[in-house]
């Protein structure tokens, strides 16, 4: 599941790994989120350097993911989970740190809402869509295509299809009934 979380008007790319139960954040917009620096990559950069040189082992810490940048193509990036992003923080002078540190408690909170009570989700879900300017009409089809894909992964897997190209064909062709566009345009 990928994201895109808010934090005082600037976009943090997020990704939620449902094997490790963990969200991931992308270091860059963190630290352009806390310092408002105009360089982040430089910033981050740097500041690799120092923690290094301090016997820090947080850099060895932080993975990659491929996360879509402005330009709409997907970029590998340096990542946190929320363990990892605290540490981070500390590292950082800002007077932006606490309320960071408070928003990424309440990104966590939600979460852990979600899990209790699915519901919670998809609530949210309808209410983002509608923030991104949606009409209830598309986010009532985009939400009936996940119902329908689920329906028949499930009835594939009961009849031996594994997971993989199939899948992904499956996916492309219902979301090109509701979107008109392949996974892919509709991504890009």
């Amino acid at each position: 599941m990928k994201d895109l979380k808010v934090f005082e008007s600037v976009k943090i790319r997020s990704q939620w790994d449902a094997q490790e139960e963990k969200w991931y954040f992308s270091v860059i917009d963190v630290i352009q989120a806390l310092t408002d620096n105009q360089r982040p990559r430089k910033y981050w950069s740097d500041l690799k350097t120092k923690l290094l040189k301090e016997g820090s082992q947080l850099s060895e810490k932080i993975g990659q993911l491929k996360m879509q940048a402005e330009d709409g193509k997907f970029y590998k990036t340096d990542v946190a989970d929320t363990e990892h992003l605290f540490r981070l923080i500390q590292s950082i002078p800002s007077p932006k740190a606490e309320p960071f540190k408070q928003w990424l408690a309440k990104v966590g909170y939600e979460r852990l809402e979600e899990i209790q009570d699915p519901e919670l989700s998809i609530n949210r879900a309808m209410e983002n869509y509608l923030n991104l300017g949606y009409s209830k009409d598309w986010i009532n089809q985009r939400l009936k295509s996940i119902e329908v894909r689920k329906e028949l992964t499930n009835e594939w897997e009961k009849r031996g299809v594994k997971m993989g190209q199939q899948f992904a064909t499956l996916t492309d062709i219902i979301t090109s009934a509701w979107s008109g566009k392949s996974v892919k345009a509709y991504k890009g």
